[in-house]
């Protein structure tokens, strides 16, 4: 599968949140949290489940970056 995306982030599943509509799937990548909300539909139909080893895909025209 080729994307236009540019970053990829692998990480492990450890949450999953289902509503009616929209669902929550938490990430853990190197022990930061990252949430992807997507369809019920497509979490049902990938069957992402808490262990799952999978990757966060960013396309944005907007990162910021904090320094403290």
């Amino acid at each position: 599968m080729k994307l236009s995306a540019r970053n990829t982030l692998k990480g492990k599943v450890t949450e999953v949140k289902l509503g009616q509509i929209v669902g929550e799937v938490v990430l853990d990548i190197g022990g930061q949290k990252v949430t992807s909300v997507i369809t019920r539909d497509a979490i049902e139909e990938m069957g992402v489940k808490v262990g799952d080893e999978v990757s966060a895909v960013i396309k944005s025209t907007e990162i910021m970056l904090l320094k403290s």
